[in-house]
């Protein structure tokens, strides 16, 4: 059965922002405005990561169809240029994925996930033996393939398991974080299913029912992703931004993936291609309200603006 929360909301005078009390048998009953969580490190397989700053992960999608830049990365020499440039720019995390997870977006099979995926992981080994490297995939077969014969780290399942039954027990045998994330319904209907009585709650008791999933197969090592885009118009993707903060009750690592999407580009009424600089807005928005990951296109931009907060006598992600 899925928890349910006793929830009601109060106000923090120093940040303005609504909070939630609650009671939950394996959460605290009370959040106060502190440091974002406790939980700041984890383990990749022996390498770890000291999310204490926020860290980025650069996105490689080597699909034909992503909806920003799919197709760039499927010739050899362009995945390598891409690889090193991320690197070099600051990257903490590369996140790999080779299906489409864009609204609509076509369906392919494992094997041709696999086909896609093995060359590029082999060429990150080869060339950072010591990067984190995520791989965003709902698939267990995938998962496992991925871990144990090309020494990824780290899996981002959009589905928190519900496109998969094996994937829990598998990241579970597997003792790699998984990162955690809310979608309703598919990449192929998932736009017809953003309708909710009330989105922030559901949200938070699909989490939080997943994270006790996960607990009782042994996963500890969690990251949670509350899923902009995914099953939720522009309107509820500001209202999970500007709530950000309640996320903070887990106690577990918070990503955000708003990189170039839709609920910046279509208020701009631009494009991803003209997407940056309220990317950028956004991202730091998210860093005032406690995000240890943010998921990118365009590293070099998050890295520096995450060096420029560190100078700040309180950095946004400390209040």
């Amino acid at each position: 059965m899925p928890p349910h929360f006793l929830l009601n909301y109060y106000y923090n005078s120093y940040s303005g922002c609504p909070e939630l009390h609650y009671s939950n048998k394996y959460m605290k009953t009370e959040v106060k405005d502190t440091i974002f969580s406790k939980e700041r490190i984890i383990n990749c397989r022996g390498r770890l990561l000291d999310l204490s700053t926020p860290a980025v992960m650069g996105i490689l999608n080597i699909t034909p169809d992503s909806f920003y830049d799919g197709g760039r990365y499927t010739n050899d020499d362009k995945i390598k240029q891409r690889i090193i440039e991320m690197v070099e720019q600051g990257a903490d995390i590369l996140d790999v994925g080779a299906y489409s997870s864009r609204p609509g977006a076509a369906d392919i099979m494992e094997n041709e996930e696999m086909r896609r995926l093995a060359p590029v992981l082999t060429l990150i080994r080869k060339l950072y033996p010591d990067i984190p490297v995520s791989v965003d995939t709902f698939r267990s077969g995938v998962a496992r393939r991925v871990i144990k014969d090309f020494e990824a780290d780290i899996i981002n399942d959009i589905s928190g398991g519900e496109l998969d039954s094996k994937m829990f027990e598998t990241a579970a045998l597997l003792k790699v974080p998984y990162i955690l994330m809310h979608m309703k319904g598919t990449p192929q209907n998932m736009t017809t299913q953003n309708y909710y009585e009330n989105m922030l709650v559901e949200v938070m008791e699909y989490l939080a029912k997943k994270i006790e999933e996960l607990n009782q197969f042994g996963v500890n090592d969690i990251i949670i992703d509350p899923g902009f885009g995914f099953a939720k118009n522009i309107e509820q993707n500001f209202q999970l931004l500007g709530r950000l903060r309640v996320f903070k009750i887990f106690e577990k690592p918070l990503l955000v993936g708003i990189s170039r999407k839709s609920m910046i580009y279509k208020i701009l009424k631009t494009g991803p291609e003209e997407a940056l600089t309220g990317t950028a807005a956004l991202n730091l928005m998210a860093l005032q309200k406690g995000a240890n990951i943010l998921r990118v296109h365009d590293v070099k931009e998050a890295k520096q603006m995450i060096r420029l907060c560190e100078h700040l006598e309180e950095p946004p992600w400390l209040g």
